[in-house]
């Protein structure tokens, strides 16, 4: 749906708007255009940061791997807002607005978020059933994870959210430490995935079906970040401790449980649910604490371009390819730029995408689901 924004709207938290643009940035700019370049650099210092923008092969994290779960707690972030006409600030409590409601708004955003992660990376373009792929993208995981927070936040108040997100917790893990290992080849959720999926089934090295349940955790951690948010009166330093403390909360049993199940972001293990749901609260309490409590905006507000029209720009940025109108008028310089040429291309690519979004932005149009 197409829609003219309402700055207005007292509800809306700009430091969430920035962090979704900040996380969307790195995915349809600052990433491939440092990848192209930096793989012409052969030198330690290009290493290392190529190093860090590629997901872990298996056991481990780094900074790449933060980006996923990042999107997954944003979408947590907001429901506490988002929902607010349905419960109350305590949570759980039904409003007078008819829950049926409520589950037109989440159901309608999951199928639409399913589809269009089909069409991402589901191959659903190629209209070729044997190269279909059912379930292998980040908005699918959003849209899954979104149902199953929506349901705890909708149905429980505070205490219970917690007792359903530790529930989630456990769900993943027994059943991971009791059928199996956690190595490639030995632990549950790929072999769920194969046994479901077939040759529907995305690329093998992922897990998609059991790691939907901590899909659900990260969103909820998301939510209780969203509510520690909500229930202060104002931005204050108190909510920036409060979400640094629970974030710390996080690192340190995502780390201890490390040992017993690895951190693995392709399986999405409750170790690495745990890691990164505590550094995601970590750079919420930063970016709240920059834009809503000091009120630092405007050298992060043109994240918002990004952030306030995140479905365009992850769309645009993952199926179009706007490389060949680049190639088009830049052509004469691939004599002179060489294997630099493709870094060229991957900039124009983007910056292309950056000047619709930024267009939309100053028509205040956004589109949202």
């Amino acid at each position: 749906m197409i829609s003219a924004d309402n700055m207005s709207k007292p509800r809306r938290l700009a430091s969430l708007d920035v962090l979704r643009g900040f996380d969307l940035f790195l995915l349809v700019f600052l990433q491939p255009v440092l990848w192209t370049f930096l793989h012409q650099v052969d030198t330690p210092a290009a290493h290392a940061i190529l190093y860090h923008f590629d997901h872990e092969t298996w056991d481990g994290f780094r900074f790449w791997d933060l980006v996923m779960p990042l999107f997954l707690f944003m979408s947590g972030a907001s429901m506490p807002f988002a929902l607010s006409r349905y419960v109350s600030r305590e949570g759980g409590i039904r409003s007078k607005l008819p829950l049926s409601q409520a589950y037109r708004k989440v159901f309608r955003r999951f199928f639409i978020l399913f589809a269009l992660g089909m069409v991402v990376q589901g191959n659903v373009l190629a209209l070729d059933v044997a190269s279909l792929k059912i379930y292998v993208n980040t908005l699918q995981a959003i849209g899954v994870g979104y149902v199953i927070a929506a349901m705890v936040l909708l149905h429980f108040r505070l205490r219970g959210q917690v007792v359903a997100t530790l529930l989630l917790l456990l769900a993943y893990a027994v059943p991971m430490l009791l059928c199996g290992d956690f190595s490639f080849e030995g632990n549950l959720a790929s072999r769920i995935d194969a046994m479901l999926m077939g040759h529907f089934q995305g690329d093998p090295t992922y897990a998609w079906m059991l790691p939907s349940l901590n899909f659900g955790v990260t969103v909820m951690l998301g939510v209780f970040a969203g509510e520690i948010i909500r229930m202060a009166p104002s931005p204050s330093r108190r909510t920036v401790l409060l979400l640094l403390a629970v974030g710390a909360g996080l690192v340190v049993a995502g780390l201890l449980l490390d040992p017993a199940i690895p951190i693995n972001k392709r399986i999405w293990s409750t170790s690495m649910t745990l890691l990164s749901g505590g550094y995601c609260m970590w750079l919420m309490a930063i970016f709240y604490a920059l834009v809503d409590v000091c009120g630092i905006h405007r050298p992060f507000d043109w994240l918002k371009m990004y952030g306030m029209n995140s479905i365009v720009a992850y769309m645009l940025g993952e199926t179009v390819n706007f490389r060949s109108i680049v190639h088009s008028l830049c052509y004469g310089l691939e004599q002179y730029l060489g294997a630099y040429y493709a870094t060229l291309l991957t900039f124009g690519n983007f910056l292309l995408l950056f000047f619709i979004l930024h267009g939309m932005y100053r028509a205040r149009i956004f589109v949202k689901i």
